[in-house]
């Protein structure tokens, strides 16, 4: 196994790390900031893995297999972990919709995922290559600016319930909104970048004859 696989490996098995490091926030809110560290490091090795597969000509059918995996299932954990403890989606003007608007944007941007990864498929199946776009890049940016936002607004959002004359509350909420601004735009490019990628590639889903 080449080097950028085993980056790729080490990615998905930060992914448990991350998910228990996030839910210790329940004993020190400092966790959910340790979270959003080892979330950042995990999202930093997809482009290090990325540029040494390139760099160094050590692309690899399991890479291809791997790499889009673990950033599908890295992604999709962090926002399914958020929804189950809403402290930063619940500081919009909205309140409580905001979480379901939030819940509604997460079942969207899950569901372009696995409709772009059964296109994947099909396509592998017919040997067809399919190169990623620069919507599909600026997706997973704004994803990755969006989740590690959020997770670091927790931490000051609940030290700041507990000592609001430290002004850690509005912090938090600083983040949250600069967070939840990012995830608006990525969901938008979630769904366009979907879309554009399906039909630039529609070739796929013609017929064989």
């Amino acid at each position: 196994m080449n080097l950028p696989n085993k980056i790729t490996l080490t990615r998905i098995f930060m992914i448990p790390v991350f998910v228990v490091v996030f839910y210790l926030g329940a004993l020190s809110p400092w966790c959910y900031l340790a979270s959003a560290v080892v979330f950042l490091l995990a999202a930093l090795t997809d482009a290090l893995d990325g540029h040494i597969a390139r760099s160094r000509n050590l692309v690899t059918n399991l890479g291809k297999f791997l790499d889009p995996i673990a950033d599908k299932v890295l992604v999709s954990t962090a926002f399914i972990i958020l929804l189950t403890k809403p402290v930063a989606f619940l500081v919009s003007p909205f309140n409580k919709a905001g979480l379901i608007v939030a819940g509604v944007c997460v079942a969207v941007i899950l569901a372009r995922e696995l409709i772009v990864s059964g296109f994947r498929m099909i396509a592998a199946g017919r040997n067809l290559v399919l190169a990623a776009d620069k919507l599909g890049k600026i997706k997973t940016t704004l994803q990755d600016v969006c989740i590690a936002f959020l997770l670091v607004s927790m931490t000051f959002l609940v030290l700041g319930a507990s000592e609001p004359e430290q002004g850690m509350y509005t912090v938090g909420r600083i983040f949250s909104y600069i967070g939840l601004a990012a995830f608006a735009l990525c969901t938008i490019f979630t769904v366009i970048s979907g879309v554009n990628y399906i039909v630039k590639n529609k070739q796929v889903l013609k017929d064989e004859g």
